[in-house]
Parts: C-alpha cells; sequence; structure tokens
C-alpha cells in the first residue's frame, strides 16, 4: 500500500487518471470545490492550494487550452467513479442466445418438442436460433426446409419476432427469434 495525503491506495488498482503529482502540465486552470474558476496558475501553486484545503487536484479536462483541474477528495471521486461503473454494469442485461437444430425431414413429435423448447427460453428472455441443415441431396428440395422453418416461425409468433428472417448459407438454413416487447 502506499500513502497519498494519507490516504491508502491499493497497488493493484490500475489507475489512469492525472491527480496530483502525476499531472504532467506547467500550467493548470483550476475550479474549487464549489464549482468557482480561481484562474490559470502554475502546477505547484494550484498543489499547494489543494493540500492547504487538504484535497487532491485531479485533472478533468487534459485535452483543453489550458488543462483544467478540479480541487476535490480523490479518494471520494474515486469511489463515486467505481460504485457508478458497478451499477452501469448491474444494470446491463445480457440476452443469451439458445441453438436448436431442425431437419427438413423432421417428425412432428419432434417438431411440437423443439417449439415447446423454443417457448420455454423465449419465455425466460432469451432469443432463439434454429439451424435447419441439409444433407446430401436435400439441398435440392429447399421448399420443403422453407415450410418447416415458416411453420416454426408461425408456431411461436405470439410471443416472439423474426430478428432475423431465415437465410441459406452453405448447406444451412438460420432464423433468429427473439423475445416480443411487452
Amino acid at each position: 500500500m502506499s500513502n497519498i495525503n494519507n490516504r491508502k491506495v491499493a497497488p493493484n488498482n490500475v489507475n489512469r487518471d492525472l491527480f496530483n503529482e502525476k499531472i504532467p502540465f506547467r500550467e493548470v486552470l483550476v475550479i474549487d470545490t464549489d464549482g468557482t474558476q480561481l484562474g490559470v496558475m502554475p502546477k505547484r501553486k494550484a498543489l499547494d492550494y489543494a493540500r492547504n484545503k487538504n484535497l487532491d487536484l485531479l485533472c478533468v479536462a487534459p485535452k483543453a487550452k489550458p488543462p483544467v483541474c478540479k480541487v476535490l477528495d480523490y479518494g471520494r471521486y474515486h469511489f463515486e467513479q467505481q460504485k457508478k461503473a458497478k451499477e452501469t454494469k448491474r444494470k446491463q442485461h445480457v440476452v443469451e442466445m439458445k441453438s436448436l437444430r431442425l431437419s427438413p425431414v423432421v417428425d412432428t413429435h419432434d417438431f411440437d418438442t423443439k417449439v415447446r423448447h423454443a417457448q420455454k427460453w423465449i419465455g425466460q428472455g432469451m432469443k432463439v436460433k434454429i439451424d435447419m441443415r441439409f444433407r446430401g441431396r436435400l439441398i435440392t428440395r429447399q421448399e420443403v426446409g422453407r415450410k418447416i422453418m415458416n411453420d416454426f416461425i408461425d408456431a411461436l409468433s405470439d410471443i416472439a419476432v423474426v430478428e432475423k428472417r431465415p437465410k441459406l448459407e452453405g448447406n444451412t438454413m438460420s432464423v433468429t427469434l427473439s423475445p416480443k416487447k411487452k
């Protein structure tokens, strides 16, 4: 652990913020804690001002002319940034994709079973990708495969929308279904 203004900072926290001694500029525009501009001053004078208030100097706009630095409690600022990052990560919803494989010569029971699986997954908010592989001479009977694919889409039309229309790539026809918005 290292000490920065009597605050403990863990060494494994990779930090790219420009604050205190890490500020590479000679002159900076300083903004006080209440938001008032103190004007352009040398980095040393700005650091002394921040230390007199027992706070830190953080460069908030390094590409500005002159660079803008703010007087604040860096530990609190860093904690708030981490908290916001966790919150946005927590609010992200990763949609899972499940796959089903059909055949152009699928039996009705197998077809119904695969429809039930797809209904269950779509009900849980997942996307479903349906692949139909044409093997051997079946590639010449694409209309049969397309009919089965359309029947599958129709069976799920009340709970799912087609995100990607059925498309033949090589010997595989694929379609992607996603849950309907409520």
